[in-house]
């Protein structure tokens, strides 16, 4: 079989297929929708096969799954040679100025994003010719996207177990108990561990890396806490605790403002905050260039200072 594909079809298609439907890669593209099913059809009929279910134009066929992979790799590798390239341009005063250029696309989990902005911010006032793009989502999603091609570079907490991704730590991520304000165990100081089984625990979610970090500590120390509630969302837990359902345990990231104005407060409890590393990830597969390569030693720079969390001592050791 031989196939004339371009990469304008190959992007119209990768579009359809991410975003489910024909109408929404349309709208994202900026394109009318006849053009978008005509490059589509054009795909297929130059392949001689079916990549949507006939039935039904918004799910892959089996032939569309496997080619959307490919697709992903192909268009990734061109984004990084278009990245590469833009840094040998001349500056855009004509000064012969040169610099990283082009899009970076970051994924971070959700307490990485009450930091990110600032991060995002400091590095385009060093190369202001860079366009951003900012993605927040849970850590399976964030890694999924990175494994598919859809992000570039990604920070979250645990290094992740794929093989084909590396992860490399630039910061601590402190993590602590916390409580109203008017809690009986605000103030005092060194707080057992054991005093923690008669509070009621607000819990994340099933799936969790916070909760699965709790969980651990738990059974390091030997004890059981009684389950208060189980919550979705770093947000609702927050306001939760300020309404004195429970004690929780969360990033000190996600409850900086809280503790500053006084609506949440962080227990003494003996031997925290515990700290796990902020890891920025990318794909094995492809060498970071330009952008991504100039981010990644702007975060190795200036990352542990722009993350760090008032009022949270990093053990020296580290």
């Amino acid at each position: 079989m031989t196939a004339s594909m371009n990469i304008r079809q190959l992007k119209v298609f990768e579009a359809v297929a991410r975003l489910g439907g024909f109408s929404r890669a349309a709208e994202q593209l900026g394109m009318t929708q006849p053009a978008v099913s005509m490059l589509v059809r054009q795909l297929e009929k130059e392949l001689r096969i079916a990549l949507f279910d006939p039935n039904d134009r918004k799910r892959l066929s089996e032939a569309g799954r496997e080619l959307v992979l490919h697709a992903r790799r192909i268009l990734a590798q061109v984004k990084d040679a278009e990245n590469a390239m833009a840094f040998h341009e001349e500056g855009a005063a004509g000064d012969g100025a040169r610099g990283p250029r082009g899009l970076l696309h970051l994924g971070v989990v959700s307490p990485a994003h009450y930091f990110a902005p600032r991060l995002l911010h400091e590095f385009h006032q060093r190369f202001p010719d860079v366009r951003l793009k900012l993605t927040v989502a849970k850590r399976p999603e964030i890694l999924a996207m990175l494994v598919e091609h859809q992000l570039d570079i990604a920070i979250t907490g645990y290094p992740p177990s794929e093989a084909d991704l590396d992860a490399s730590s630039f910061a601590r991520h402190p993590h602590c108990i916390v409580a109203a304000p008017d809690h009986p165990l605000v103030g005092r100081q060194g707080i057992p561990w054991a005093e923690l089984q008669h509070e009621d625990f607000i819990f994340r979610e099933q799936g969790s890396s916070t909760r699965s970090f709790l969980e651990q500590l738990l059974q390091a120390q030997s004890i059981q806490v009684r389950l208060g509630m189980e919550l979705a969302g770093n947000e609702t837990i927050k306001h939760a605790v300020m309404c004195g359902l429970g004690i929780s345990f969360l990033s000190a990231h996600v409850v900086q403002v809280e503790l500053a104005a006084g609506r949440i407060a962080m227990l003494d409890v003996v031997d925290m905050p515990k700290f796990i590393d902020w890891c920025f990830i990318h794909r094995r597969d492809t060498g970071l260039s330009g952008v991504n390569l100039a981010f990644k030693q702007f975060v190795f720079d200036e990352g542990a200072r722009i993350a760090a969390c008032e009022g949270i001592v990093v053990p020296a050791s580290r």
